[in-house]
């Protein structure tokens, strides 16, 4: 799951990388990225997140306990049930799409407002194989089954990177061309290949309208609260992008940029980390091994934090050779990669908790309860409106908006932990603060004599241009990393153990 998810992330900075070369950052990025607007809320709307999440341990109770033809069916009548939702769902979107846009969007006018519908209309069955790949996903998780679900977002940005070289040559506007590839990658990696892969295993689907099985009964109220609180905290992206319209032409743009690396380390260490523990809990759940349960979660707890920490660190430090290495080529200026790194600095604060977040989402979901969790983002969604209301009218302007992003997962993460301990017991707080402690010691070490080195004149220098920000990282702020190793095995950390034997089994199986 690291290994897959870090070459999806890698593949999504391409395919920003060749977006903003080749188109700017301004009004028709902007529209690309707000035509994203309507397809996400509709994935709120209808509890995507959730769907899996539900899903998962139910199935897996089932599986796990020798009743695998229940299991089978609870998933037939799932996936038909939200077949019937979804496709319903799309359709009134893309007849509504342009008074929704207004709503979403309503700095947009004239050609830019057209782009938007436009794109909107294109990319909105991609919710569609969100959704039901989300289910197929969900079984092969249960059996333990991982790469393949890791080739899902992989597929999904080779489309919009072909949409952004191949297909813009033949579509009006040009950057319409990334709208018909996401929807040809989403379509590709997220139904096609599962469904070959589930034929290949022996899954079983008929369609059926059982909705009173105990177990359809028990995913959906599981679902039930996300529907009702609309509070994922995905929705903060829908939100920044709101707000980001406000403003000036590429600031969406830019801030979608931002939110591109920070999320590159939650999506390698936290998304992966906890798909990867989420059928394990699921399964000391069901067996009722509490004990287990408890250990794993405080495991997979400590292990994010041990990595997420200096990596918030070094992008606070130091975001501008990471900004200018990545995005600072053809079209996309070094004002617009000032601004970047501008915006990256503030989410960096929050990049440990949100690498975080999805480990305790799945500890809740494992235990079968939602309701909680969902109460304490539908909060902290509230938390995120006020502080970027209350920022805004301050000198920081537009960077309120990566700040209260940053905020809020703290305060997410640190009701979710006591949440977490409240209702399953044995959160190792103590352990945790050790782990933080030592973490953010190491951090202080690595970032600051990796920032003094970049304060030599030389170093300055070749931070404004490409070639010299990526030397930069390869010689000063990637190799920092083996000193923060060092001092944590000073330190004792016992997750050092636990990333020699990963980093093992990786060099393992690229060697088999």
């Amino acid at each position: 799951m690291v290994v897959s998810l870090f070459l999806s992330r890698v593949l999504g900075m391409v395919r920003e990388m060749v977006m903003t070369g080749k188109f700017g950052s301004g009004s028709q990025t902007d529209a690309y990225n707000l035509a994203f607007s309507l397809p996400d809320l509709l994935f709120f709307l209808i509890a995507g997140g959730a769907l899996s999440s539900a899903f998962i341990p139910v199935f897996t109770e089932y599986y796990q306990t020798e009743r695998e033809d229940e299991a089978w069916h609870v998933f037939s009548v799932v996936a038909t049930v939200m077949s019937i939702v979804v496709l319903s769902f799309i359709t009134l979107a893309w007849i509504f799409a342009e008074p929704i846009t207004h709503l979403l969007a309503p700095s947009a006018t004239g050609q830019k407002f057209n782009d938007i519908v436009l794109m909107s209309r294109i990319v909105l069955p991609t919710q569609y194989a969100f959704f039901i790949g989300g289910l197929m996903f969900g079984t092969l998780y249960a059996r333990r089954v991982f790469a393949i679900p890791g080739l899902g977002p992989n597929v999904y940005n080779i489309g919009i990177l072909f949409g952004a070289l191949v297909l813009s040559s033949f579509t009006n506007p040009p950057i319409a061309g990334m709208s018909w590839g996401a929807l040809g990658g989403a379509m590709i990696g997220n139904l096609v290949i599962p469904f070959l892969t589930m034929r290949k295993l022996g899954s079983k689907f008929a369609f059926s309208l059982d909705v009173r099985h105990p177990g359809v009964v028990k995913v959906f109220k599981l679902m039930l609260p996300v529907v009702l609180g609309l509070s994922l905290p995905g929705v903060y992206d829908l939100i920044s992008r709101y707000y980001g319209q406000m403003y000036s032409d590429g600031l969406v743009t830019n801030l979608k940029l931002g939110n591109v690396l920070m999320q590159a380390p939650l999506a390698v260490f936290g998304q992966s980390l906890a798909l990867a523990a989420f059928p394990v809990l699921s399964q000391h759940f069901a067996r009722g091994e509490t004990g287990l349960y408890q250990s794993q979660m405080n495991a997979t707890i400590r292990q994010v934090l041990f990595i997420s920490i200096p990596i918030s660190a070094l992008m606070f430090a130091a975001p501008e050779p990471i900004v200018v290495a990545i995005f600072q080529h053809g079209a996309f200026t070094v004002e617009n990669s000032r601004i970047v790194s501008d915006l990256l600095r503030l989410l960096s604060l929050g990049i440990w908790a949100w690498c975080l977040h999805p480990v305790l989402m799945r500890g809740f979901f494992a235990a079968q309860h939602s309701t909680t969790p969902i109460v304490i983002g539908t909060v902290t969604t509230g938390v995120f409106f006020v502080l970027i209301n209350l920022g805004r009218q301050t000198p920081l302007t537009y960077l309120a908006i990566p700040l209260a992003s940053s905020l809020s997962g703290v305060f997410l993460v640190g009701a979710l932990l006591f949440a977490l301990h409240r209702r399953m017991g044995g959160v190792d707080f103590q352990g945790i603060l050790a782990t933080m402690g030592k973490a953010v010691l190491g951090s202080v070490v690595f970032v600051g004599v990796t920032y003094g080195l970049l304060q030599v004149p030389f170093l300055q220098s070749l931070q404004t241009n490409k070639l010299g920000a990526v030397l930069i990282l390869l010689l000063v702020c990637l190799p920092g990393f083996s000193l923060y190793v060092i001092i944590a095995r000073a330190l004792k950390m016992p997750e050092t153990a636990a990333l020699d034997r990963t980093f093992d089994k990786i060099r393992s199986r690229i060697g088999r």
